[in-house]
């Protein structure tokens, strides 16, 4: 499989042949890590990392898993990058690609990193756009795999807001993976309909399906995955969370939905997650709602069945699997 000089933007440009290649490479470059066995194939090569939206896991991972492969990295935060401000997205490719061996994105719309990716020369890859969240889903796979030992068949249920990235990318990759999709929300917050109809078109070739329901029982008995994500992103109005909380609490994942899953159930979650009070934002959130936990129980959160963190160190190691692919 040679995916030299590719870019990874979303899973619908790959083929399941292609993400499973990425997915045994980041599981061999975790044992190789875990063996202390070094892989720095890049060194002297460097990569830009584009954070318009800040991060923990995504920026951590990829300034790790470039080091281990003995690149050094240069750290653009939104108060130092001028990309579509002062400079167009399109200058702005041009001037990284002459400087950088790759350039990682994460911001906004899906069209920014697909302009970066059309007038770069070297690979870009997408950190995290509204739309989509690629590298999230190659952690959720390995993760998954480990956990099972295997990916087709897996019945996986997602609660929350399907709209955005997660609900899309998830759906997007169960169908690659012919795995099973449910989204278990209210219908205001199902995912867009073209979409849902393109990837109920790949799980038909892959063995798949797509499933969109309201019913809470019905949407997670037989679950062996249960998935969810932050409600409301920060900075969005109080009429928002107000919206949100109300419309999604009925969707929150607590034991009762873990207990109507199937026996072997876990849980997964990209973080962060809004389990306690042990934050500023738990604390807020308590204080002007009245409400300890969000989208998940602490009890689940902390339960034997959950593989966030797991799932979170994953995301450096299918990470370090997308640059070695796209640059050796």
């Amino acid at each position: 499989m040679n995916l030299k000089g590719r870019d990874f933007l979303k899973l619908l440009d790959f083929s399941p042949e292609e993400i499973l290649y990425l997915v045994d490479l980041a599981a061999d470059l975790k044992d190789k890590k875990k063996k202390g066995i070094p892989v720095d194939v890049l060194r002297g090569k460097n990569v830009a990392l584009i954070f318009e939206k800040t991060s923990t896991r995504t920026r951590c991972s990829f300034e790790v898993a470039a080091h281990d492969l003995g690149m050094g990295t240069t750290y653009l935060d939104p108060s130092s990058s001028q990309i579509g401000r002062k400079e167009s997205i399109e200058d702005t490719a041009r001037v990284l690609a002459g400087m950088f061996d790759g350039i990682e994105y994460r911001g906004y719309g899906q069209e920014i990193v697909e302009e970066l990716a059309k007038y770069s020369k070297v690979p870009v890859w997408n950190g995290l756009t509204n739309e989509f969240h690629p590298t999230q889903m190659l952690a959720d796979l390995l993760t998954i795999r480990e956990h099972f030992g295997y990916l087709k068949g897996i019945h996986f249920t997602y609660m929350g807001d399907a709209r955005y990235n997660m609900g899309n990318s998830l759906m997007v990759t169960c169908a690659k993976m012919g795995m099973h999709f449910t989204a278990c929300t209210s219908s205001k917050y199902f995912p867009d309909p073209a979409l849902v109809a393109q990837c109920r078109e790949i799980a038909a070739s892959t063995g798949g399906s797509i499933t969109l329901t309201e019913d809470v029982k019905e949407g997670t008995k037989g679950a062996e995955v249960i998935y969810t994500d932050v409600w409301v992103s920060m900075g969005e109005p109080d009429e928002v969370w107000v919206e949100r909380i109300r419309d999604l609490s009925p969707y929150q994942v607590n034991m009762a939905v873990m207990n109507n899953a199937a026996e072997n159930v876990v849980f997964m979650h990209c973080l962060p997650a809004y389990h306690d009070l042990h934050t500023k934002i738990g604390q807020e959130i308590s204080e002007r709602f009245g409400i300890t936990e969000m989208e998940v129980t602490h009890e689940v959160f902390e339960s034997e069945k959950s593989l966030v963190f797991q799932e979170a160190e994953n995301r450096m190691h299918t990470i370090k699997a997308v640059m070695y692919a796209t640059l050796v």
